[in-house]
């Protein structure tokens, strides 16, 4: 076993222009180094400013993707940040075919030279996924996991798979046996929360376009939360969980974890919609808009009604800093229009959420192992748990679990869905009940209650308000900056309304984002070309 301060070498290695003999007849000049883009950052670039700046041939795909990788070695590693795990080897490759269509047909279409960090327990066919842990280490799976492959048909590069939470076991921090510790940009000395915090990390010092992150109780809002970011844990059904390592089947769920609301808008466009693998996807069909960037409204928040959730605020251990933070916000919203019910409380919340947490994390593993047959390294729990790969914190955990019972498939009987839970269903209609008493669109509460924890710290409050009302109800929820505590240290604050709601989330969203504008960039993590 490892101690906790352990940090694993990643497995990454740097890429070279690998393009073949036609491509690079016609290229010369994607192959300059990164500087040659003066008139492009990459830093705090958003995907529509990415793509015009190619259209306006200002930059190549391969300049992009080339600029990305030397942040990535400039200050991944020096700093201990340590957000990503491997790189694909290919990504300059895959630019540099990019950038010779463009050559051809001048046209973008969907997330084309879009650099994406994907979680590691994301399947990918070409670079391994380990869910965090050594015992996974070297596993490469025959395929690409559903969310994976619509975004690489729609043009994105899948340029590096980012640290976890080992098999998303921890909400608090992001530490694993597969890479070690990671660390928050904004103060190298906190967590970014877990389980997602690798992709949050790497998104907010701009090691990426984009990122992939997965949320069984916190794992998207509360890592976007903490690096200024903007996360949507969608409806459960709204995006396939298909070749996504389980921690509870019947919570998990995958989305965008980006620095802008438009973003998120733009990249669960691809994300959404029915796959036959993933059965409860069906229950999305007829709910999917044409686009969600339809709602990218400036002024989506004139006449909404809106809940404050202040048993989520008015906590004795809540920061209040964080508290000051969220005030500020609900009289932001009531200044762009909206109409705010304050406080708003569902009535029996203790009662209804009493012993509604349930998971069977073993026998939805192995049926994930089961799947992938002879190529997993391991066929069951209970096999991992004897290698003894994965760090101590987890040890507890991991062998109460694989003692509970003998599994070999996932027993979905244990702990239904949320569609045919009876809890979650008595859950749901409280809260479709609140709301509609009072007219509601969305309710509002600060993401986290506390500043990030200290690395290390598991005993000060923490604060983590996602845990209840989106995992038990299966509702969406997105998180967006609302300002910094304690000078640097970011927080969010949470929209959250009724099954597949998004777009008028996202409404909601984008018109506090951009009359707030409270992100910024980590100031230890410059554009490249300021460093001395």
């Amino acid at each position: 076993m490892w101690p906790m301060n352990f940090r694993p070498r990643p497995t990454y290695g740097w890429v070279s222009c690998a393009c073949a003999a036609f491509l690079c007849t016609g290229l010369a000049a994607s192959a300059i180094s990164v500087y040659a883009a003066e008139r492009f950052e990459v830093t705090e670039a958003t995907i529509a400013g990415t793509q015009q700046a190619i259209r306006d041939h200002r930059v190549t795909c391969h300049q992009i993707v080339a600029q990305y990788l030397d942040r990535i070695r400039t200050y991944d590693q020096s700093t201990r940040l340590n957000s990503l795990v491997v790189l694909n080897p290919d990504a300059l490759e895959e630019a540099d075919r990019f950038d010779a269509e463009f050559t051809l047909t001048q046209k973008i279409r969907g997330l084309q030279c879009i650099a994406v960090i994907v979680k590691d327990n994301y399947d990918t066919k070409d670079l391994q996924t380990t869910g965090g842990s050594l015992a996974m280490k070297g596993f490469v799976p025959v395929s690409d996991a559903f969310m994976v492959s619509r975004i690489r048909e729609a043009g994105a590069i899948i340029l590096a798979k980012s640290n976890m939470a080992e098999w998303a076991f921890s909400p608090y921090e992001t530490v694993s046996s597969i890479a070690g510790i990671t660390r928050n940009p904004y103060d190298l000395e906190v967590v970014p929360a877990g389980s997602s915090g690798g992709t949050a990390a790497a998104v907010a010092a701009n090691f990426g376009a984009v990122g992939l992150g997965t949320d069984t109780g916190n794992s998207i809002r509360g890592p976007s939360s903490h690096n200024a970011l903007v996360g949507i844990r969608p409806t459960i059904g709204l995006t396939s969980r298909d070749g996504i390592i389980p921690l509870f089947l019947g919570a998990d769920v995958g989305g965008p974890i980006v620095r802008t609301v438009e973003d998120a808008a733009t990249l669960l466009d691809t994300l959404a919609g029915y796959d036959p693998e993933d059965p409860i996807t069906q229950d999305a069909v007829g709910h999917v808009p044409k686009s969600y960037k339809m709602f990218l409204d400036r002024h989506g928040l004139r006449g909404a009604r809106i809940g404050v959730f202040r048993a989520y605020l008015d906590s004795p251990t809540t920061d209040p800093q964080v508290r000051a933070l969220t005030e500020t916000a609900i009289g932001d919203l009531k200044a762009l229009g909206a109409k705010i019910i304050d406080p708003f409380v569902i009535p029996n919340f203790e009662a209804l959420t009493r012993d509604i947490f349930c998971g069977d994390f073993q026998s939805d593993l192995n049926a994930y192992l089961a799947k992938h047959g002879q190529g997993a390294p391991y066929k069951n729990l209970a096999q991992i748990v004897e290698s003894g790969l994965y760090l101590p914190y987890i040890e507890g955990r991991l062998k109460q679990t694989a003692a509970a019972k003998p599994a070999s498939t996932a027993d979905h009987t244990v702990c239904p869905d949320v569609l045919h839970n009876d809890k979650k269903l008595a859950f749901r209609a409280a809260i479709r009940a609140a709301m509609m008493q009072y007219k509601l669109q969305a309710i509002v509460y600060p993401t986290w209650s506390n500043a990030p924890r200290k690395v290390g710290d598991d005993r000060s409050p923490a604060g983590d308000n996602s845990q209840v009302l989106s995992p038990q109800s299966g509702f969406p929820a997105i998180t967006v900056p609302m300002g910094y505590t304690h000078e640097v240290l970011p927080a969010g604050l949470t929209f959250f309304g009724d099954a597949f709601s998004e777009g008028t989330l996202i409404k909601f969203a984008y018109a506090y984002e951009q009359a707030t504008r409270h992100r910024h960039p980590p100031p230890m993590f410059p554009p490249l070309s300021r460093l001395p």
